[in-house]
């Protein structure tokens, strides 16, 4: 009875792998081109960073209107008594104007009323608008170089966890090959068993490694599983749906020299891209620094009305005389401002703004360094790939002969279970040597296309 239960529940494993195989192999596939388009499209992070960008584009919008001039109005009516003395003071814009000197004081109260439009325009400044625009300007292509940067390191992180996909799905069918054959022994050795040729301690062996068989192939589903849930959250793409293309690998074994061939351009490397940007961007900010300390030439204007209850003979009137304009003036000048202490300021400020010129240059050339040492590891990485490829071959066929020919000598009972499994243990490792051979090549080959900036004639290969 204990036997029959055993015997129903691997049937049942074996059923249900065997129907997750056969919906793997025949549900739609999502191709790498497919998937980073909609990542491109959809991923988070793209998102937040298009608003970024945006941000930097209104900015620059309303930098363009700075020139603009001021025109105020105001109006105003006040009561309240009206004496005063000879003498200067500072008012630091509380004590209210009170005009009217008399011998004695008077404390009867006026109504006085006030109408003014003011006009006040920085017609020139030394080129500080044009400095304040490129600076905005240089902004917005900052922020751009920066998202399409984020971008490219995205692709990079999705071709990264598609490959991954392919290296897992590879794993699981070598690791459903491996239950099957650890199956088949472990039925061979029951048979064996029943007609007495060998040990009954060879079943719980071979139970044992069909056990460890399934746990690894439990294990290998769920990394499988968190790679789709990742690649699910920045492309939108139901987990579920997102199945590899494993005829990728074969497609850039064969076409791959034609990628190889591709001449780099590190020059327009979204990266370097980003930190000249930022250089040419510090090399505004300095202009905009020596451009804001310079004279500023003004042109201003005001005319003004009031009225008062109080005539122009000193007589106090009725309050309500005092609404309405008696007098009426207007004012029209141009001054020229600059402060002489501001050369220190300047002097300091831009001191500062060449510290993050040079911090900018330096990690300029520190980024070009570093895509040049990541190209050559790249060709290096992708040369070991080759030869290891060429070599897995051989160990594979041997490893398969090896093990049919220790299967047929256990069926004879010419061998025993230990060098069995030993020789099961160096096919499941050359297979899966295999598969991990292959996923290097696909992984160093796409590294060297990132670091040359030539991702998409690669991926033209595989259309």
């Amino acid at each position: 009875m204990r036997r029959f239960k055993q015997t129903c529940a691997g049937m049942c494993w074996l059923c249900m792998m065997a129907l997750r195989v056969h919906a793997q192999e025949h549900a739609s596939t999502v191709s790498l081109q497919a998937l980073l388009q909609q990542v491109n499209a959809t991923a988070p992070s793209i998102v937040s960073d298009s608003a970024a960008v945006n941000v930097k584009q209104a900015q620059l919008e309303a930098t363009r209107y700075n020139w603009l001039p001021s025109l105020k109005f105001n109006y105003q009516a006040n009561v309240g008594t009206n004496n005063n003395l000879p003498g200067g003071y500072f008012s630091y814009g509380i004590v209210p104007s009170n005009s009217k000197v008399r011998a004695e004081g008077n404390s009867s109260a006026i109504l006085t009323d006030v109408g003014i439009a003011s006009f006040d325009w920085e017609v020139y400044n030394f080129g500080a608008y044009s400095a304040q625009q490129k600076v905005a300007a240089s902004d917005v292509q900052v922020e751009q170089s920066r998202m399409e940067g984020a971008r490219y390191q995205l692709q990079a992180f999705t071709i990264d966890n598609y490959l991954q996909l392919v290296r897992l799905q590879d794993l699981l069918s070598i690791q459903s090959q491996n239950i099957l054959r650890n199956t088949e022994i472990k039925r061979t050795i029951r048979s064996l068993a029943a007609n007495g040729v060998k040990a009954g301690v060879d079943t719980s062996i071979a139970e044992a490694e069909l056990s460890k068989a399934r746990l690894t192939y439990i294990e290998l589903a769920n990394q499988l599983r968190q790679a789709q849930l990742q690649l699910s959250y920045i492309s939108n793409i139901p987990p579920e749906q997102i199945i590899p293309d494993t005829t990728m690998e074969q497609a850039l074994l064969q076409h791959y020299t034609s990628a190889v061939s591709e001449t780099a351009d590190t020059a327009n490397h979204p990266l370097m891209l980003y930190y000249r940007q930022l250089y040419r961007n510090s090399l505004d900010k300095e202009t905009l620094v020596k451009k804001s300390y310079l004279p500023k030439v003004s042109l201003q204007a005001a005319a003004w009305g009031r009225g008062s209850s109080v005539s122009a003979t000193d007589e106090f009137r009725s309050l309500p005389s005092g609404i309405g304009f008696e007098r009426a003036n207007y004012l029209v000048g141009v001054g020229i401002t600059y402060n002489l202490f501001d050369l220190k300021k300047k002097q300091l400020q831009l001191h500062v703004q060449k510290a993050n010129t040079r911090y900018a240059q330096q990690k300029l050339s520190e980024q070009h360094q570093l895509l040049t040492v990541n190209t050559s590891q790249a060709e290096a990485e992708l040369s070991t790939a080759l030869e290891r490829l060429d070599e897995i071959p051989h160990q594979l066929a041997a490893a398969q002969a090896a093990y049919r020919q220790k299967l047929s000598l256990y069926k004879n009972g010419l061998t025993d279970i230990v060098e069995l499994n030993a020789a099961l243990s160096i096919l499941y490792r050359a297979e899966t040597d295999f598969t991990n051979a292959k996923y290097i090549f696909c992984k160093a080959l796409f590294q060297k296309a990132i670091t040359e900036n030539k991702v998409t004639p690669l991926l033209n290969l595989l259309k």
